[in-house]
């Protein structure tokens, strides 16, 4: 009988390319330690860079909350799903940011399909740098807007691209972090080429929240152009150690995404008791500094021993340090190897980077020690 649908030949193809991906069941709370398999290890593949996602005040805030409202919302933010820990969470959220508003969404792939969706469609254009995240290349392919792809960080390829649209609305879409190279957007170069052209900049600062700027503002902070970015957002999987994620701007845009991007109107709402989580999470972000002076210090021994060594490190002063391997098969022979010696750390290869940059992706968390990092460029 034929099949109408052969899926096994690209299963095959992508096992011969030795770019299968497997998961790996996790048998204890996300930290500085995994276990798997029954195996002990430690973990540098999280995006836990504060160390939050265990802490005792968010499990308590999220407990307390679960009590109160039970562990589903039952409905969108729409119909009946919103809570007062959602609405407190967005006013903090916008607070943080410095902006009049905040709207939360269940995931930050669906934030970004929604916002790009509801600012721009035919007859407009969106711009995006080369190694944005999928999420974000989705949203604008399928915005309906014709979609452009500039040079990675580099603004005078932004402006080219921007100088011959002749389009109604013109969106530039970059990350501020980059999750696989780990290197950071240049916002204000960006920001000059977007005044120019009569452009909007929108900005996911999925990995820089919490982690970068003097009080964990981000790239925007960090780079002070707060006020030169229109759109921005944020997931709270990674700093703020909960899940979901967040558009901050001002009131009109807010309003424009509450009526027109349908990732939020015909979703389910995150959980009551996940917002009160991040509550609690956004309070040890703001007071708590020493997590983000622990991380950098982590960051920059890292590097040290590294480059003492002769790794091929990526240009990156972030929690994701790529170690740059090259060839599919090595890099995922050596995540194995490692795995062995006791080291959690992906292989990361095409089509999630491109051909010939497989790497090894390894992050940073305040949950780590000196020690850790020693014994991790010892057994690299």
């Amino acid at each position: 009988m034929t099949q109408p649908f052969d899926l096994s030949a690209a299963l095959a193809e992508r096992r011969q390319l030795r770019r299968y991906r497997q998961r790996l069941e996790q048998q204890a709370p996300a930290g500085r330690e995994a276990l798997v398999d029954g195996q002990r290890l430690l973990n540098f593949c999280g995006n836990d860079y504060l160390g939050l996602a265990n802490h005792p005040q968010l499990v308590t805030a999220f407990k307390k909350a679960a009590d109160e409202f039970g562990v589903g919302s039952g409905a969108s933010h729409l119909v009946c799903g919103h809570s007062h820990y959602h609405h407190a969470l967005e006013e903090q959220l916008a607070a943080f940011c410095g902006r009049p508003r905040a709207l939360l969404f269940s995931t930050g792939y669906m934030a970004n399909l929604g916002v790009i969706q509801a600012l721009v469609g035919k007859g407009d254009a969106v711009f995006e740098d080369r190694l944005n995240h999928a999420s974000l290349i989705d949203g604008g392919l399928a915005s309906g807007a014709r979609f452009r792809r500039y040079q990675h960080v580099h603004a005078a390829s932004l402006a080219a691209q921007l100088a011959g649209a002749d389009v109604r609305r013109k969106l530039v879409v970059t990350d501020g972090v980059f999750s696989m190279d780990g290197d950071v957007a240049p916002l204000a170069e960006l920001a000059d080429v977007c005044e120019q052209h009569q452009a909007w900049l929108m900005v996911d600062d999925a990995h820089g929240f919490g982690v970068l700027g003097e009080h964990g503002g981000g790239c925007v902070a960090a780079q002070g152009v707060q006020a030169r970015v229109p759109v921005l957002v944020g997931t709270l999987g990674k700093a703020f150690g909960t899940f979901g994620a967040f558009v901050a701007g001002s009131d009109e845009l807010i309003e424009t995404l509450i009526q027109f991007a349908r990732p939020y109107i015909y979703t389910t709402a995150l959980p009551a008791a996940v917002a009160a989580a991040t509550l609690a999470s956004l309070v040890l972000l703001r007071e708590e500094h020493w997590r983000r002076e622990k991380l950098q210090g982590l960051i920059a021994r890292f590097r040290l021993g590294a480059a003492q060594r002769g790794f091929q490190l990526m240009d990156s002063a972030t929690p994701i340090q790529p170690l740059l391997i090259g060839d599919d098969g090595e890099a995922l022979a050596l995540s194995q190897r490692l795995l062995q010696r006791g080291f959690l750390i992906s292989a990361i290869r095409p089509p999630t980077v491109p051909e010939g940059t497989a790497r090894l992706r390894i992050t940073l968390s305040a949950s780590h020690e000196p020690e850790d990092i020693d014994r991790l460029i010892e057994s690299l």
